[in-house]
């Protein structure tokens, strides 16, 4: 009798143990997305053809010398050391179709807007499908979050591009949305120091340069401990429609490192340390190859609906680079995950997709 009690024992235990490993809850989250940033580059590394064109890369020998080599793995490795160091040995990576991964635009328009919409509201709404500044009629996942007890007024976002307040909707969701060159109305010394310095800055792309909306997101998370922080970088998709590859891979590669600075801060900073999940996304692809394509995205640009996911944290299956993937992932999946990371099911007054489930402890 005894022994069939243990042996009951063992069984619940194990059965408890299975059940509290597949649901681990994060008490954070990060989300970073690199607009427009192609699959290619991603889990190929510099694309020679476009190096080697004139008309795109204006001193190949430099950009060959920086990150070329003849192996794909170190290609990509010398763009995205962080990605491909870190996250690919502790976390996941999606998107690689060469190896059978897909991961798409579940939206028809693939552009900004209707990819932030559905990125961020895990609904592709076919009514938005615009870049004009107009009020996003969709929930998103930061506003529901930060409806949440634990979570009111921890939820910010910092983006380079100033179409964000209207996408997040801030005239209705409240949330606090630093975008472009909004001031950073903070006492603190740091923060006061990126304002000045993003006021006084040139604007090659004519908006705010992505290193500053990193400082002030960096600095912002430091001083004030979001729960639940979005950082939206815009240059490589300036630079790509501008027919500048190097400096759309100069871009990528100092993107890289901002996010390898910020996770060695999390990895630093109690309230943030092996509780905090990131996830790197973008919101659309581009056209392939040397062909003009390459610098556009849209509907009638092959490739453009096609995406790439990254995540690591305590809630995220150290699964590596996924191969042979056996269902198709779409981006509108990723806002459910993210509340199911933070112990909630994102429910609201439109559909919502379900998580990616199997990437999730």
């Amino acid at each position: 009798m005894i022994k069939n009690f243990l042996v009951v024992l063992v069984c619940f235990f194990t059965v408890f143990s299975s059940q509290a490993q597949t649901n681990t809850v994060s008490e954070n989250v990060v989300l970073i997305t690199l607009d427009g940033m192609r699959w290619q580059e991603v889990f190929g590394g510099v694309d020679t053809a476009l190096v080697n064109s004139k008309q795109f890369t204006l001193n190949p020998n430099e950009v060959t010398r920086k990150f070329y080599d003849s192996l794909i793995t170190n290609r990509r490795s010398k763009l995205f050391p962080f990605l491909w160091s870190t996250i690919a040995n502790q976390g996941v990576i999606l998107g690689n179709r060469w190896r059978g991964s897909l991961v798409n635009n579940a939206n028809k328009y693939w552009f900004s807007y209707p990819g932030y919409n559905e990125l961020l509201t895990g609904y592709p709404d076919s009514n938005m499908n615009t870049n004009d500044k107009i009020w996003n009629p969709n929930e998103n996942v930061l506003e529901f979050i930060n409806k949440k007890q634990a979570f009111k007024g921890k939820v910010a976002a910092f983006t380079s591009w100033d179409v964000f307040p209207y996408i997040l909707n801030v005239k209705r969701s409240g949330l606090y949305v630093n975008s472009d060159k909004d001031s950073l109305r903070f006492s603190d010394a740091n923060l006061q120091l990126v304002n000045s310095m993003q006021f006084i800055a040139p604007e090659p792309l004519g908006l705010r340069q992505d290193v500053f909306t990193y400082f002030a997101a960096r600095e912002y998370l430091k001083t004030y401990k979001p729960k639940f922080l979005y950082i939206a970088f815009d240059e490589t998709d300036d630079f790509a429609h501008g027919g500048m590859y190097d400096q759309y891979l100069k871009s990528a590669h100092a993107e890289d490192a901002m996010i390898a600075d910020l996770w060695n801060i999390i990895q630093k900073t109690p309230e943030y340390k092996n509780k905090t999940t990131l996830i790197i996304t973008c919101d659309h692809g581009r056209g392939d190859k040397i062909k003009e394509t390459w610098k556009h995205h849209g509907s009638n640009i092959e490739d453009a609906g096609q995406i790439w996911i990254a995540a690591l944290g305590p809630s995220i299956k150290p699964l590596g680079e996924l191969t042979n993937q056996t269902q198709v992932i779409y981006q509108k999946q990723i806002a459910a995950t993210i509340a199911k990371l933070l112990g909630f099911e994102f429910i609201t007054n439109h559909p919502v997709a379900s998580p990616i489930q199997f990437i999730l402890k």
